[in-house]
């Protein structure tokens, strides 16, 4: 049970019943503070509409976060939302095999990326050997907005986790098909 209220549109004044566009659940209990909510969402699009990132990168590092936070929302959300980006059930399962140090058949560049969620997440930072084949692979300005993705979707965890925002029953299913670690 979320420790904030879920607003529906309703609840809010006009000027701000757009932050319930998208209704789900964490911009539900967010609506309890529309600017930060507003600033989160600003974040979040640039990151999964305006970055040049391949979102399939960008997917599996979000992946890899929620895996290592084992966040049950974002780890859910982020298995739709990898699948409309070319993630594939394969793709999923190597972040557990990868995450655990055993061998997939993933490309080098999609292990590099799982690496830097790695780093980042348990390390706090990423190491300087990931960060210039990262930067070499995939240049400046997307090693950055990798480097923001993961740095944002660790944050977005911790927001969760706090919050204690529910999954809602219709992510429920992909839990199921790709369950976290206990």
């Amino acid at each position: 049970m979320a420790r904030v209220p879920y607003l529906d549109q309703s609840d809010l004044p006009p000027e701000h019943q757009d932050i319930l566009s998208r209704p789900i659940a964490l911009n539900r209990a967010m609506a309890n503070s529309p600017n930060a909510a507003r600033a989160m969402t600003g974040l979040a699009t640039y990151i999964r509409h305006k970055s040049k990132l391949d979102p399939r990168l960008r997917e599996l590092a979000i992946l890899q976060v929620g895996y290592l936070a084992k966040s049950p929302y974002e780890y859910s959300h982020h298995v739709k939302l990898g699948r409309e980006f070319g993630v594939s059930d394969d793709d999923i399962r190597a972040i557990g095999e990868e995450t655990a140090g055993r061998p997939t058949k993933l490309d080098p560049l999609a292990k590099t990326v799982l690496r830097a969620a790695r780093e980042m997440t348990n390390d706090l930072a990423m190491s300087d050997e990931t960060f210039a084949t990262l930067e070499k692979a995939l240049g400046r300005e997307n090693v950055i907005d990798l480097t923001l993705a993961i740095a944002f979707y660790n944050a977005v965890v911790r927001l969760l986790g706090t919050l204690q925002i529910d999954v809602e029953p219709e992510y429920q299913t992909y839990l199921e098909q790709h369950p976290l670690p206990r």
